[in-house]
């Protein structure tokens, strides 16, 4: 059994719903979702689906489903950018975890104080409601904590003796650093700078209202070209895409006694989106990449029509022994607009985490047997 955290979700649709035969499911879902999260409650019997966009203004809209594919929209459950509130727009990346009878909403936003006017100036909150459908309100008219810098992307993991962590994505945003795809990349006349977002993690307060300790940096964009991580992760800089390469959307949970983390890489606007994931022996690392990354990226170099595929989350069967890839991409049909994809993952004997997607093609439902 897989230890995950309680809860998310994520918002709707325009995309038609797929016509497949009864016990099968096709990708993408109905749903316009960035970042999408999913949460399975035990008092409802319900799954709850959180992500970007949707349609909500100035905040997060959720889903719920019995069976992971078929979603009935629940509206907008969080508003921010309020009189008094820490948040004033780009409200992204929404995660939800239930907490003894209570249910905390993590997300991104821009943070009102903002003295240099920047234009990257994201911080990570809380709100907290009394069900998984809202309303949430802040739990704090400020963000968690400041850095100092902007970040994004919060994703917290529960351990069984009692600790929380608080994992995030430092923004790119005025970070840039020396590589030898750095060099590369200006000695070719590309870029004059790379900049990089790193993944941190931090051990939360009970209450979130802080966090304890300093945060450790746990992945980020390899330094040299040789690097077996390097070609995919830097594919947003070598297909002159844009001046950055990201360690982003982190997503932890524990098999047997090893961390995983998920993690994204690339341009999340660009077709070379893709996931890989690390594994560690302590929530805060140290972190080793796989060897067998990306496990998740585009698949029209093989003829299929899926790009931009990550930011994942995973959703569980209520026994807890069979896991999914909830992920966002996009295909002919949905043009720029992001969609929500759920594929059958898993953990082989030698540990290597292995996604059976990105997917187009009927199969069987999420929650019935292959």
């Amino acid at each position: 059994m897989f230890t995950s955290p309680e809860l998310a979700a994520q918002v709707p649709t325009k995309a038609p719903a797929p016509t497949v035969k009864t016990g099968m499911y096709k990708n993408p879902l109905p749903v316009e979702f960035g970042d999408p999260y999913v949460l399975y409650d035990a008092p409802s019997k319900l799954y709850y689906m959180y992500g970007t966009g949707g349609g909500a203004k100035d905040g997060f809209g959720t889903y719920s489903s019995k069976d992971l594919v078929n979603w009935k929209s629940e509206g907008q459950v969080f508003r921010g950018n309020t009189n008094g509130s820490w948040d004033v727009k780009n409200f992204w990346a929404p995660e939800v975890y239930k907490v003894k009878d209570k249910y905390y909403l993590f997300y991104s936003a821009d943070w009102r104080v903002n003295p240099n006017n920047e234009e990257e100036n994201f911080r990570i909150g809380v709100a907290v409601a009394d069900k998984p459908t809202g309303p949430f309100k802040h739990l704090s008219d400020k963000p968690i904590f400041d850095p100092g810098y902007p970040i994004i992307d919060a994703n917290v993991y529960f351990d069984p003796n009692g600790k929380m962590y608080l994992y995030y994505s430092r923004c790119a945003y005025k970070h840039p650093v020396q590589s030898e795809v750095a060099d590369w990349a200006k000695k070719s006349g590309l870029f004059q700078e790379i900049e990089e977002s790193w993944v941190y993690g931090v051990e939360l307060k009970p209450d979130f209202s802080g966090v304890i300790g300093e945060p450790v940096l746990l992945l980020r964009p390899p330094l040299t070209m040789n690097d077996a991580q390097a070609e995919w992760e830097s594919r947003s800089v070598t297909s002159k895409e844009v001046n950055r390469r990201w360690t982003e959307g982190s997503y932890t949970f524990k098999h047997g006694d090893t961390y995983y983390m998920m993690y994204s890489a690339n341009y999340f606007g660009g077709k070379n989106y893709a996931v890989g994931y690390a594994t560690a022996k302590h929530p805060l690392g140290p972190y080793k990449k796989a060897d067998n990354n990306p496990v998740l990226q585009k698949n029209t170099d093989q003829g299929g029509e899926v790009t931009g595929t990550g930011h994942n989350s995973i959703a569980y069967s209520p026994d807890g022994k069979q896991m999914f890839c909830v992920y966002h991409g996009r295909t002919k049909a949905s043009g720029e607009e992001r969609v929500v994809f759920i594929d059958r993952m898993s953990i082989r004997k030698d540990g290597r985490l292995v996604v059976e997607g990105p997917s187009t093609t009927p199969k069987p439902m999420p929650l019935s047997k292959k």
